[in-house]
């Protein structure tokens, strides 16, 4: 039998999923197979959707799909919460992730950490991933063949994860996810329709912002729309 604070659980997600809706202008309901799926997998433990993370890492493989498996350390896939309501999608990893194999985990990681709790959120709630998934040599600008190697499994991690909101970070992350070669300074500010229903916001990169601190009023502009979509509350 269903316990009581199970159900309770259930009606609070559903609840805020109708706020992160609501909050990126969704109309009505759509009865799709793809959308009923969606709903009956809600409630679904952990484990079943990191087992999905699981496969897609193993399709990666130790892959050489592309030159940047010649210089690389480790193949930077991604973490967090199978489950999240949130994504962050960079641009690729730099030499502290490549290090240590983890997304975010450098200076830039660190401001982006700092973001993630300003939301109310901690690390461990969200899902943070890279467009590509090795260091580019002097951490240069991805190729366009590299991003084509990576594409499908950036893909396919979102559909895993199933957010309601994917927060690109940057350029490269914005003009992949969304197809598009217009300026991050034009495409953030507002949602953009992407698969499923999921909704892109698109900011400037955390590594930009330790350059240019004059444009961190503009992230947190981006980053209070998310939280309002989500449902979560500002303080004061």
């Amino acid at each position: 039998m269903t316990s009581k604070k199970a159900f309770n659980d259930t009606i609070d997600q559903i609840q805020n999923t109708l706020k992160a809706a609501a909050g990126v202008g969704w109309q009505g309901l759509d009865c799709s197979d793809k959308i009923v799926d969606r709903v009956e997998r809600w409630g679904a433990v952990d484990r079943e959707l990191s087992e999905s993370l699981n496969q897609i890492r193993a399709d990666l493989g130790d892959c050489a799909r592309c030159r940047l498996s010649e210089k690389r350390r480790n193949i930077v896939f991604g973490e967090g919460s199978g489950q999240a309501r949130l994504v962050f999608v960079g641009e690729g990893p730099g030499y502290d992730e490549d290090v240590q194999g983890s997304p975010f985990v450098g200076a830039a990681g660190k401001l982006l950490t700092k973001i993630i709790q300003a939301m109310k959120l901690e690390r461990e709630q969200v899902y943070i991933c890279n467009v590509i998934k090795c260091r580019p040599p002097g951490n240069r600008n991805p190729h366009p063949n590299e991003i084509a190697a990576c594409l499908p499994f950036l893909k396919r991690q979102i559909a895993a994860v199933a957010p309601a909101i994917v927060c690109a970070l940057g350029t490269f992350a914005a003009q992949t996810l969304l197809d598009t070669r217009e300026p991050i300074s034009r495409l953030r500010g507002r949602f953009h329709p992407y698969e499923d229903g999921i909704q892109i916001m698109p900011t400037y990169h955390p590594a930009y912002l330790l350059r240019n601190a004059g444009k961190k009023k503009e992230v947190w502009s981006d980053v209070q729309k998310i939280m309002k979509a989500m449902g979560i509350e500002k303080d004061g």
